[in-house]
């Protein structure tokens, strides 16, 4: 199928003795009430969400994903609207969960019905003859941020590296000033990024899942299964990217269910990764994304948004506002539809 077009104080107070018992009271009143006041600090901070997904496997044709198992509904604005806004979400980007190409269209026309998403990833493949004419097309709608790429879908971006016409279709994306977003994080597919970004320096480029590539005894995902020398040749890889100009990396995937099924919210048990991430990134670079609603990530939106509330509650204003917001407008452009939406 072939889109054919695209929707676009006062002065007289005299204060009055207060009694020794009076002051320890209302000293360990306000004790008591730094904490809450803290938490109203950074609650203040608004989100934007770099990674959710939508689908409808309820259409005729159905849908190639639909949450990972654990979900039943179809994923669409108003029922993420209703999780994510009490949250602080204040915006939203959809990730494409499809590699059929008219469902590109799809997600742009799904997502024009509400504001508090403020763009889409898409799915097209730069090496085949008509990825000019498909990205002139929807580029012209202003919700369409990029391109989605990695090893998904039976795409390698590893082996993609190499082959002059992906590489003319990059600077394309470029020129164009859209964003390329890999998918998923393997120890071959950073070393991939690195080469594209040599090859095509004045690329934007997003790195997801990235609580999959913090090594220790934690280390889940791709990290399970390398040794040590593939690491450290991982670490140097993630160094290295962080040093280049427009490189964006999404704290993602970080909570972990305990034996009951229960999302673990202690501070604790994510601090060693997210500090090693943050040595590794900078807060410069990082984004927040929920990956709404991919596996437990459907029932669990507030414990995913509670664990990094909770982690950069410890950090500067400047450090929360750039992982919870600024960051994600210098790497996706996105264009704000909605007046709580910030902006730069």
């Amino acid at each position: 199928m072939r889109p054919s077009s695209l929707i676009r104080v006062n002065a007289d107070f005299h204060p009055r003795p207060i009694s020794r018992r009076a002051w320890f009271e209302a000293a360990g009143t306000a004790a008591l009430s730094v904490g809450p006041a803290l938490h109203a600090q950074a609650a203040a901070v608004p989100i934007v969400d770099t990674h959710i997904h939508l689908f409808d496997q309820t259409r005729p044709q159905g849908a190639p994903y639909s949450g990972g198992g654990r979900n039943t509904e179809p994923a669409l604005p108003p029922r993420y609207r209703r999780l994510a806004t009490p949250l602080g979400i204040v915006a939203a980007i959809e990730i494409e969960a499809s590699p059929w190409l008219e469902d590109n269209l799809w997600v742009l026309e799904t997502i024009e019905t509400d504001s508090l998403l403020v763009g889409t990833v898409g799915n097209l493949q730069p090496e085949k003859p008509d990825f000019r004419e498909y990205l002139e097309r929807f580029h012209k709608n202003p919700r369409f941020l990029g391109l989605r790429y990695g090893n998904l879908w039976g795409y390698q971006l590893v082996e993609q590296t190499g082959n002059p016409v992906f590489l003319e279709g990059l600077k394309l994306l470029a020129q164009a000033g859209l964003t390329l977003d890999t998918a998923n994080p393997r120890p071959d597919l950073i070393a991939a990024a690195v080469k594209v970004k040599d090859k095509v320096p004045g690329l934007r480029m997003v790195i997801d899942h990235t609580a999959h590539l913090a090594p220790g005894p934690a280390a889940a995902g791709p990290l399970s299964r390398v040794s040590s020398p593939e690491r450290a040749a991982l670490e140097r890889n993630l160094r290295d990217l962080a040093q280049r100009p427009g490189v964006f990396f999404k704290l993602s995937e970080i909570m972990r269910m305990d034996a009951a099924g229960r999302p673990i919210v202690d501070p604790s048990a994510y601090r060693p990764t997210l500090d090693y991430l943050m040595d590794l990134f900078g807060e410069d670079r990082v984004i927040f994304g929920s990956d709404w609603p991919n596996a437990d990530a459907v029932d669990h939106l507030d414990a995913i948004v509670q664990i990094v509330r909770d982690y950069f509650a410890a950090r500067s204003r400047a450090a929360q506002e750039k992982y919870f917001w600024k960051n994600s407008i210098q790497a996706y452009r996105w264009p704000k539809r909605a007046a709580n939406q910030p902006q730069l």
